[in-house]
C-alpha cells in the first residue's frame, strides 16, 4: 500500500503543560517511506492555557504541519476525533493522545504492517511484545482486560487490547463509518463497527506505555468503564 502522508489526530482538553512536548516527539519522527506527516489539534474547549500553548507551538515551528481546531464547547474526546477523522487528508490517519503516555517513534511499527500489504487497520497494544510498560494500576488493567475480552465475545476478534489510543485507519474506511460516542465510549464503538466492516484486515503490534497516574493528568476512571460495557453491547447487539 502506498501511503504519501499520515494524518496524525491530536484531541486536546486541559493539556498545556504537555502539548509542546508531545508535538515535538512527533516532529521528531521519521516516518519510513518518506511518509510525510499532517497534524490535526482539536481543542476541545479547555479551560487551561492549552489554545495559547499550541498557537505559540504553531508560530515557532512552521515546518510541521499542523493545523487547528477548537470546539467551543467542551463535547468529549470522541467529538474531538469525530473532527479530527472528518478533516484528515492523509490516506491513513493515527490518534494520538496530547499527554506523554504513547511514543510517537512508534509510528513506524503501526505502518509497516499497512506499507507491506496486510493489514488495513493496526491497533497498538500495550499488553504485547517487549517494549517498556509503565507498572501502574492492577484494577485498571484488569479493567482493560475485560473490556477486550467482551468486545471480542462479540467481535469474535483476538485483539489484546481494544483500549488502546494508537489505532491506525485507513481515512476512506473510518470516514464512511458513522459513528456517534462523544466521550470514551469511542473505542469499543470503533471496534465493534470496524470489525464488521466486509474483508477488513486488522492487525495488531506491541507497543510501549508509559501511562500516567490520576495525580499526573489521567482523566479516564470507572465510569467511563461502565459505559464501555454499555457501548460494547450497543454497538454489537443493538445499534448497528
Amino acid at each position: 500500500m502506498h501511503i504519501s502522508k499520515l494524518s496524525i489526530i491530536v484531541p486536546a482538553y486541559n493539556e498545556e503543560k504537555t502539548i509542546h512536548l508531545i508535538l515535538n516527539k512527533i516532529k521528531e519522527v521519521q516516518l519510513i517511506n518518506q511518509i510525510q506527516k499532517e497534524v490535526i489539534i482539536i481543542n476541545d474547549c479547555s479551560k487551561d492555557n492549552t489554545e495559547q500553548s499550541i498557537m505559540n507551538y504553531i508560530n515557532q515551528n512552521p515546518d510541521l504541519p499542523i493545523t487547528y481546531y477548537k470546539h467551543e464547547i467542551n463535547k468529549g474526546k470522541g467529538a474531538a476525533l469525530h473532527t479530527g477523522i472528518e478533516k484528515a487528508t492523509g490516506e491513513y490517519l493515527i490518534i494520538q493522545d496530547a499527554d506523554l503516555e504513547y511514543d510517537p517513534q512508534e509510528y513506524n511499527i503501526l505502518l509497516k504492517p499497512v506499507v507491506d500489504g496486510f493489514a488495513d487497520v493496526v491497533y497498538g497494544s500495550r499488553f504485547m511484545g517487549g517494549n517498556p510498560h509503565r507498572i501502574l494500576f492492577f484494577w485498571h488493567t484488569i479493567g482493560n482486560k475485560f473490556l477486550t475480552f467482551l468486545s471480542n465475545f462479540f467481535t469474535n476478534l483476538n485483539l489484546t487490547d481494544m483500549e488502546t489510543c494508537y489505532k491506525l485507519f485507513q481515512s476512506e474506511t473510518i470516514k464512511n463509518i458513522k459513528l456517534k460516542e462523544r466521550r470514551f465510549g469511542f473505542e469499543p464503538e470503533v471496534t465493534a463497527k470496524i470489525a464488521r466492516v466486509k474483508n477488513i484486515r486488522i492487525y495488531e503490534v506491541g507497543i510501549s506505555y508509559y501511562g500516567r497516574t490520576y495525580a499526573e493528568g489521567k482523566k479516564i476512571n470507572w465510569k467511563d468503564g461502565f459505559r464501555a460495557i454499555y457501548c460494547i453491547l450497543k454497538y454489537n447487539l443493538f445499534s448497528k
